[in-house]
């Protein structure tokens, strides 16, 4: 039986951003739990605000195209987030909202069928002390109303500016093992759930 995929993002798209820097510590766990990885960087995938008019007009931006496909190549998803405000960043939910939407050119790989069913989890990065928590609990009620299987086992890194070392571990050998937990889940649900 082949690797479980596993789309990996993070819900930044600035170089720097916290939470780049922690997706890049959650490679190494998800590859050695056994998953195949497609890791994307969503300013590589810029699309205009979602409006129903200008889907009407246009269209699913080609950008939105491509990141369905993602989704609907994959077998379990990582979803790394910032803490907006207490919420999920504005990029974030766009690309779920465009993603979302029904491509008529191409059903099988877009709309609704792209998440439901699929397994994911979510990891939050903060410079504060509570490690985005409250990011958690919303981006995993939106996974979940988009059908997705959200494994319980969650992960909020507060301080994340020196909460990494170098060797894209984690310092706190308690959050390192719960990252690798993660990833470990993520993977079994992801070959047991395989679309």
């Amino acid at each position: 039986m082949s690797a479980p995929r596993i789309l990996i993002f993070a819900g930044s798209a600035r170089r720097e951003a916290l939470s780049k820097r922690l997706l890049s510590a959650c490679i190494r766990p998800l590859e050695s739990a056994g998953a195949q990885l497609n890791v994307v960087d969503l300013a590589d995938y810029p699309a205009p605000l979602y409006n129903g008019d200008l889907e009407v007009e246009s269209g699913i931006p080609v950008s939105m195209v491509t990141m369905q496909q993602h989704f609907a190549a994959s077998d379990g998803v990582l979803v790394v987030s910032p803490e907006y405000n207490g919420s999920i960043p504005p990029l974030l939910k766009n690309t779920l909202d465009w993603c979302s939407r029904p491509n008529p050119a191409d059903p099988e790989r877009s709309g609704g069928g792209i998440f439901a069913g699929r397994p994911a989890a979510v990891v939050a990065s903060s410079p504060g002390p509570m490690g985005g928590m409250r990011v958690l609990f919303h981006l995993r009620d939106i996974l979940g109303y988009l059908g997705m299987y959200v494994i319980p086992q969650q992960l909020g890194v507060g301080r994340a500016n020196t909460a990494i070392g170098d060797d894209l571990r984690l310092i706190d050998p308690r959050q390192q093992a719960m990252l690798e937990g993660i990833a470990s889940a993520l993977t079994t649900a992801a070959g047991k759930l395989r679309a």
